[in-house]
């Protein structure tokens, strides 16, 4: 049944607002709009520091105006109105044109001297002085009222100077007084609005109402009333999200798994005992946890994340084992044909000839000929191979499984729930195993993860050589770059292998998902042409230090044939250097790699630099990462580089990225769902409500795992949730 908050705009505000509501800020109804919380406040005795307003940005500050002028334009028709408005220590410029009011002492809202106000617009630099280009404002006495005369009434004067006035996040046409005027009309509609929290929830949490928090949070007597207000919303927010994760649980719980238990002198026993080397501790623990899902009647949901190189696929493969005794068939996902192709060899070698005879383990990527394409999915269809590795060809309609029993999802960060869901939906509720080499920090799992059992390996198997990582500063010795080759040509006179990474394909195709060269700003490192493969190939093939290496391209534009062709002659040593963008940055494995040299560094995340840098120490021998930056010393970009330089520990790493990056590039891309619609939470720094959010979640699905008895609850979620949230559990 909707409600006030499912109100649309336009019926609230007037058609124009709505419309302009709608397409710049994608807020459709009163809940949308009440949920565009302000971004900071301000108080009208308070004058914003002029002095610290960055160039080039969209900005609403607190000023007074010292001065105002117009004058007529000589080379054209019209005027010019000139204000200068002041901070007390600082000014800044306001250009008008044709506006003759606004410097009219007697126009009722004018920019005379003394007057203070909201001013909006961008900040530019024009001969030396900061201005704001095509500005709007928006005076304290517009509303025709002056303010209480501090001599006659000096309280009411200081709770006018005092009370926190909210600045929105808005646009050139919707300056941030404006969007109050629109939450003004949408707060008087929501008298008397039913709280959608558990009543035991908000007691334990002290919470306030949520139609008192609502309204505190946009219009604050002071600022102990926005404070209590975020912390409810905070709340909120943790709570639905938690509730629609364990909801997620809870649906997939009713499900009847078919159990896959392993039998003596079976394919797993057989394995096992062929395997050359001991299991590390935290191998053997995970397998325990994975071995006991799969033996239960309800499917695993279980995320698996270890460091790189920590013998992870390892464990997966040990799961599918199990999985194919009963006859079941498991299905590996990857995010590229090169991951998928070398996974598919690497499972074929260790399973040596016999096992892999017996499963039969086959590939489908979409650059496969269709003759290809249906010998596999026969092999598939049939029942004949069980261990089943491709891209996302897995998901097309063409591949169907006689009896899929699991499913195992490599660098799940590559793909989001539904396409997770649309594999698992090809079996009768199969078991399903996520993994990531990018550790996790746990109020990110608990966020981003919290529908999933989480399993960690954090040691590395026995003879893995350590890598020495080291930054190359070229923004401050730009002269090292011929040391860079050099040091490669070393390691290749001594029949060593290794990689160049660049950041893009050509001057015009990049691969991946980049950052800009600096979070923060363009900076000055903006200028630099970015390293390509094209490029830097055709360099290296001319660089002395490299004469007669053998040096060829990969990319991800490349055909499978063309990237099959390349890594078996990288792996078999025909090729000494390999100049490649992200396409390697996972699975790959060639033992006598030990140097990587990766440009552009600082274009790069924490976490795509720890995952590159593990590309290389692969087969004993010590390795070597150098990371070419451009960033200057300072920078957050730069930052980013010396933090991967300065550790091998990638669980270290993930809280050093949690810590340096923004919180949209915390959650990144769609992978669990609701996360969109966060507006207060961060995991950066919520941890303990997350947690609180998430006990209390539970208590409340325990004894109504469908909220038939919270209706209120539920209708939130659904306006909170997004569309493939609400989707999974449609379905299901």
């Amino acid at each position: 049944m909707a409600g006030p908050l499912d109100q649309r705009l336009d019926g609230v505000v007037g058609e124009r607002t709505a419309k302009l509501l709608g397409k710049q800020l994608e807020l459709h109804t009163v809940g949308d709009l009440l949920a565009h919380y302000p971004r900071r406040y301000v108080k009208r005795g308070e004058l914003s520091r002029l002095d610290a307003l960055p160039l080039e940005t969209d900005v609403t500050i607190v000023a007074e105006v010292l001065r105002s002028t117009s004058r007529s334009l000589q080379a054209r028709r019209g005027s010019m109105q000139e204000v200068l408005i002041s901070d007390g220590t600082g000014t800044l410029s306001l250009v008008f044109f044709n506006q003759p009011y606004i410097a009219d002492e007697k126009a009722p809202n004018a920019l005379v001297p003394g007057r203070r106000g909201l001013f909006s617009g961008k900040v530019k630099l024009y001969k030396g002085m900061r201005q704001l280009a095509h500005p709007q404002h928006a005076l304290f006495t517009e509303d025709g009222q002056a303010p209480p005369d501090k001599e006659t009434d000096p309280e009411g004067a200081r709770a006018w100077e005092e009370t926190p006035l909210p600045i929105y996040a808005a646009t050139a046409s919707l300056p941030s007084w404006k969007i109050e005027k629109a939450v003004d009309l949408a707060l008087a509609g929501i008298a008397g609005l039913d709280d959608p929290m558990p009543l035991e929830v908000c007691r334990t949490a002290r919470l306030m109402g949520f139609e008192a928090a609502l309204r505190r949070i946009h219009r604050p007597s002071h600022d102990g009333d926005w404070v209590q207000a975020k912390r409810t919303l905070r709340f909120h927010e943790a709570f639905l999200l938690q509730t629609v994760l364990l909801q997620r649980r809870a649906v997939r719980a009713m499900f009847a798994a078919t159990p896959r238990s392993p039998a003596a002198g079976g394919f797993l026993a057989r394995f096992d005992a062929m395997l050359p080397f001991e299991l590390t501790a935290d191998q053997r623990q995970v397998g325990a946890e994975i071995a006991a899902d799969l033996a239960g009647d309800a499917p695993m949901h279980r995320l698996l994340q270890g460091e790189v190189a920590s013998g992870k696929t390892l464990v997966a493969l040990r799961a599918m084992l199990a999985v194919a005794e009963s006859g079941g068939q498991s299905a590996l996902l990857a995010p590229t044909e090169v991951l998928a192709a070398q996974h598919l060899r690497s499972i074929v070698r260790v399973l040596g000839p016999d096992l892999a005879a017996e499963l039969m383990p086959t590939l489908v990527t979409g650059a496969m000929s269709m003759p290809e394409r249906r010998r596999a999915a026969l092999r598939i269809v049939t029942g004949q191979a069980q261990i089943v590795v491709g891209t996302h060809a897995l998901l097309s309609e063409s591949t169907e499984f006689a009896d899929l029993g699991l499913v195992v999802v490599d660098e799940q960060h590559r793909f989001g729930v539904e396409q997770r869901e649309l594999l698992r939906r090809k079996g009768s509720a199969p078991h399903t195993l996520v993994m990531t080499a990018t550790p996790i920090p746990r109020t990110v799992a608990m966020t981003v993860f919290g529908d999933l059992e989480t399993s960690t390996i954090r040691t590395l198997p026995a003879g893995r050589a350590p890598i020495t990582t080291h930054v190359v500063p070229l923004a401050e010795k730009p002269r090292w770059l011929p040391n860079v080759w050099r040091r490669a040509g070393e390691e290749i006179a001594q029949g060593r292998q290794g990689y160049v990474i660049c950041p893009a394909i050509g001057a015009t195709e990049d691969e991946g998902d980049l950052l800009p060269p600096d979070a923060e700003g363009p900076g000055p490192m903006a200028t630099v042409p970015m390293a390509t493969v094209t490029a830097v190939l055709a360099d290296l093939r001319t660089q002395p230090a490299l004469a007669g290496a053998r040096i060829e391209a990969l990319t991800g534009r490349m055909t499978g044939d063309e990237k099959d062709a390349v890594m078996t002659a990288f792996a078999d040593g025909r090729i000494d250097l390999l100049v490649a963008t992200t396409v390697v940055e996972v699975g790959v494995d060639v033992a006598n790699a030990t140097f990587m040299m990766v440009l552009d560094a600082e274009r790069f995340g924490v976490s795509q630099l720890h995952q590159l840098r593990g590309r290389v120490g692969r087969g004993g021998l010590p390795g070597l990462c150098l990371l070419v930056t451009h960033a200057e010393a300072g920078t957050p970009a730069l930052e980013r580089v010396t933090a991967v330089a300065s550790t091998t520990d990638g669980f270290a790493l993930a809280q050093a990225d949690l810590e340096l990056r923004r919180e949209g590039d915390v959650l990144g891309a769609s992978q669990s769902g609701g996360r969109s619609q966060l507006r207060l939470l961060r995991v950066t720094r919520d941890g303990d409500i997350i947690e609180r959010a998430r006990e209390a979640a539970a208590q409340t699905l325990q004894g109504d795992p469908a909220l038939d008895t919270h209706p209120l609850l539920r209708a939130a979620i659904e306006r909170s949730s997004d569309e493939e949230s609400r989707a999974f559990l449609d379905k299901n």
